[in-house]
């Protein structure tokens, strides 16, 4: 490619540019936004890059795209305008990047976790991302880079237990550590709390506590505060956090704000509340998916003394039976290397699991092959990858196993045809019916078939 009368190859380009952006970066600002992006095209003036998510369109356009543009020019000597598209906008663009990883900035803190109620274990490197919580994590870290500027105010919302305290605590602690900025995390309650001592004491100290009061919520940089829900039945309550909203708006610094429903849901709030929380971004945290169970329960038992002893299929059936709350999730982890201790000197196996874990589970809740596990021992039987077993190809060697496979799963598991088609590849519930009747007449006249389907049942 010729540029500037230069010839530079296109990713070699690339790659030299984000050596320039890193260089003017922190490193968070670089990992977030610049490392997860490909040059795509040059054409007609435009330079097409690839991001992963809408948030990094925005971001970039609105807070990086002059600069880049600058730095662009230089090494090409020719200009070119951004534009930013997703790699599902480009449909032979593969993806390109998981971004579940973040190298903080070290830095001393001006003012200490314990001083701001943070616990300083919330991190985001701590923290473990899936399809579940990524949009939240992303916008998250945008607050962390620029506080008071990228998203005011950052709004989280999910059922309990799925890690919103987690997330707003690790953008406290990262802006203590990279910045000289003042953090204060509490809880409505605790926000609650503190206005009505303040306005119950009367006579000369009365004033004093008012402004110590405001003092402490508006002196600040950035204001995380939990579980807003509660604060709808004080009136009171109310008016003030208005109040100190507003003070801390117009002042550009950063509110975050956590709750266990959305925005609409919160009809015990006042509407001029409400409308104030739309004005910066919402981010929905939903219940993990069993790929980021299974990655919080590895990552949870790494730190158990024989986490190397842990079978698969132990993992895979705690990730199966608890499959809405993080903190029951880590709470059977616990559960079941306490029980394994103590009633078979810490060898962890299936049996133990089980029978350690019933009294949580439901009475319909029994030890049951699920969906994975079913996928699992299907693939390593035929010696297939599990990526094909869930994918597009059609050849014999991967449609029959897949066949197979449903057929077992229909069979073994509770799961409806629709619901099964979700497990393979987002397939058609027709498309699943038929690979199951596929193998169920196969039955009737192969006995080579029946043999395999017993050995798989065997190994189940």
């Amino acid at each position: 490619m010729q540029l500037g009368g230069v010839s530079m190859d296109i990713d070699m380009l690339w790659k030299n540019f984000l050596l320039k952006m890193k260089e003017q970066l922190s490193s968070l600002s670089y990992e977030t936004w610049f490392e997860p992006t490909k040059l795509h095209s040059l054409h007609d003036g435009v330079a097409t890059i690839i991001v992963p998510t809408n948030l990094h369109k925005k971001h970039l356009d609105e807070n990086y795209k002059d600069d880049m543009e600058i730095i662009f020019d230089e090494l090409t000597d020719t200009h070119f305008t951004f534009e930013f598209k997703l790699e599902s906008e480009m449909s032979d663009i593969k993806k390109i990047i998981d971004i579940d990883s973040l190298t903080t900035n070290s830095g001393v803190p001006k003012q200490s976790a314990n001083d701001a109620n943070l616990n300083p274990n919330y991190t985001f490197d701590t923290f473990i991302v899936g399809d579940s919580n990524r949009f939240a994590f992303t916008a998250a870290r945008a607050v962390a880079e620029k506080p008071g500027k990228a998203y005011n105010p950052l709004f989280l919302y999910s059922k309990s237990g799925l890690g919103k305290t987690h997330l707003m605590q690790s953008i406290g602690n990262y802006i203590l550590e990279n910045s000289n900025k003042k953090v204060l995390y509490v809880s409505s309650d605790k926000f609650v709390n503190d206005y009505i001592n303040a306005v119950r004491t009367i006579g000369k100290n009365s004033i004093e506590k008012i402004d110590s009061f405001k003092n402490k919520y508006r002196n600040i940089d950035v204001l995380i505060i939990d579980d807003i829900q509660f604060l709808g039945s004080a009136t009171k309550g109310q008016e003030e956090f208005f109040h100190t909203f507003n003070e801390l708006y117009n002042s550009n610094k950063q509110i975050i704000i956590a709750s266990d429903r959305s925005v609409d849901d919160l009809k015990m709030l006042e509407n001029r509340l409400l409308t104030r929380f739309n004005w910066g971004l919402t981010a929905n945290i939903t219940p993990p998916d069993f790929d980021l169970r299974m990655s919080i329960i590895r990552k949870k038992i790494a730190h158990q003394e024989s986490a190397e002893d842990v079978p698969q299929d132990v993992i895979e059936y705690i990730a199966n039976n608890f499959d809405s709350d993080i903190r029951q999730l880590e709470g059977a982890i616990t559960r079941v290397f306490a029980y394994s201790l103590m009633m078979n000197r810490g060898v962890v196996t299936l049996p133990i699991a089980v029978e350690s874990l019933k009294d949580q589970l439901s009475d319909k809740s029994v030890y049951k092959n699920d969906v994975h596990r079913i996928q699992r021992v299907v693939c390593d039987y035929f010696k297939i990858d599990i990526d094909d077993l869930k994918g597009k190809k059609r050849n014999k060697n991967i449609n029959y196993p897949r066949q197979i496979a449903i057929y077992l799963c229909r069979v073994m598991t509770d799961e409806s045809f629709p619901k099964l088609g979700t497990y393979f590849g987002g397939r058609d519930h027709s498309t699943i019916i038929n690979a199951y009747q596929k193998i169920e007449n196969d039955l009737k006249t192969n006995d080579q078939l029946e043999i395999v389907i017993n050995e798989l049942k065997n190994n189940l």
